[in-house]
Order: structure tokens, then C-alpha cells, then sequence
């Protein structure tokens, strides 16, 4: 297991989103962090726009079963995913899924102003129960919590009944962090599966001994 500190990118989470065997990146990715996706996180790397934007990691979220991705996105966007994972659009106004979705292969919590026909759209594509939380005070908890199927990080702002929530849903135990040398919304500074993860280059050696225990990279 594997974490890294990405140099010279900071907001890794926002253009990146990885499950245990696949990431998805902005195309205008450097060679080296295409490199360090592979071999932190043992995952192969596809680049691709969602929508004609490289913020492809608020755009999508995913696990092994499924992806969320927004319904904004283009056909031929979405011809990346093809023979690689189910996809669902989302057509609700809360269509950024990295943003609004927390998910592993256990469970996923979602804002909490989904509709419930887009939470059932939501559950079938992911394959894993879907609760409606808010996260400290939160309600985009993909940008305030990063997981996998062994651990979560999320803000330091979070309650413990924030963590109880988690726990429930995704089943793993939880850590409070920043990232990115104080940035709460830790989503956006991480990109992570079981096997390793890899964080902006501003995070700090207290920063990610949290995040290696968080998300149990030992």
C-alpha cells in the first residue's frame, strides 16, 4: 500500500476519481501522475472530459459496481465506460455525483436534496444501500469526506454523530482531517482506493498520517 504526495497538483480529488481497479482523469493529466495512479493505487487510467470539463472527479462518482456520472455529460464521453462499469446520468440539479455522493463497495450516503427516484437510479447503478446525510452541516459530503472500502477521512468540522452515520452506512471507521495544508473539504485533495492514495501536493506530514490512518494504508 501505497501514499503519495502528488507534487505540484493540489486539487488531485477534483479532476480524478478512482475505484479498485479504474481511475478516470481530466486529459490534460501529466504522464507522471498517470503514473503515480498506477502504481499507488494498482488502478488503470483513462482520460476523458464529463460535459466538456475536466473536473471529472465532482462530476463522478463510483465504485466497483457503478458509476454516477452527471447528465451533463456527452456521448461520446461516455463511450470511456463502456465494457468498464454501468453508468447512470443524473438529471436532477444536483448533478456533480463526486460532489454529492460519498460511496465504497459497502454503502453510500448522498445529499440529502435527491429526490427519492434519483436515490433508487442511484442504488441500482452502485449496487450498495444509499442514505441521505448532510456531513457537518454539509449536504455535498463527497467534497467533505473522501472513502474506500477499508477507511474515511472526512473534515475536521464533522460531528460524532457525523462519524456514527458513516460507520453505519459504509461500514468502515472514520478520521478526522485536513488536507492540503488545512483545506477541509478533503475530497477535493485526495484520490484513494484500498490499495493506496495519493494527495496534493501541499498536504502536510501531520496531514497525511491521518489520512494513512484514516484510510488504513499500513
Amino acid at each position: 500500500m501505497r501514499l503519495s504526495r502528488n507534487v505540484g497538483t493540489f486539487n488531485i480529488g477534483v479532476g480524478t476519481v478512482a475505484n479498485e481497479s479504474l481511475a478516470f482523469t481530466s486529459p490534460d493529466a501529466e504522464p507522471s501522475f498517470l503514473k503515480d495512479l498506477e502504481e499507488a493505487l494498482g488502478v488503470k487510467p483513462y482520460l476523458t472530459t464529463i460535459a466538456g470539463s475536466h473536473v471529472v472527479g465532482s462530476l463522478v462518482a463510483m465504485n466497483s459496481y457503478g458509476a454516477a456520472v452527471s447528465g451533463l455529460a456527452e456521448q461520446d464521453e461516455l463511450k470511456v465506460f463502456e465494457g468498464r462499469l454501468p453508468v447512470v446520468l443524473l438529471p436532477d440539479k444536483l448533478n456533480a455525483a463526486g460532489n454529492n455522493i460519498l460511496v465504497n463497495d459497502k454503502g453510500a450516503i448522498v445529499n440529502p436534496g435527491y429526490d427519492n427516484a434519483t436515490v433508487k437510479e442511484i442504488q441500482d447503478v452502485l449496487n450498495v444501500e444509499v442514505v441521505k446525510a448532510a456531513i457537518a452541516g454539509c449536504n455535498t459530503v463527497g467534497s467533505v469526506c473522501k472513502c474506500t472500502n477499508k477507511g474515511c477521512v472526512c473534515t475536521t468540522d464533522a460531528t460524532d454523530d457525523d462519524l456514527q452515520i458513516i460507520q453505519e452506512v459504509l461500514k468502515v471507521e472514520v478520521q478526522r482531517t485536513t488536507v492540503n495544508h488545512g483545506v477541509r473539504y478533503v475530497g477535493s485533495g485526495i484520490v484513494a482506493n484500498s490499495k493506496g492514495a495519493l494527495v496534493g501536493d501541499e498536504t502536510t506530514p501531520i496531514e497525511m498520517g491521518r489520512i494513512e490512518d484514516g484510510l488504513v494504508l499500513y
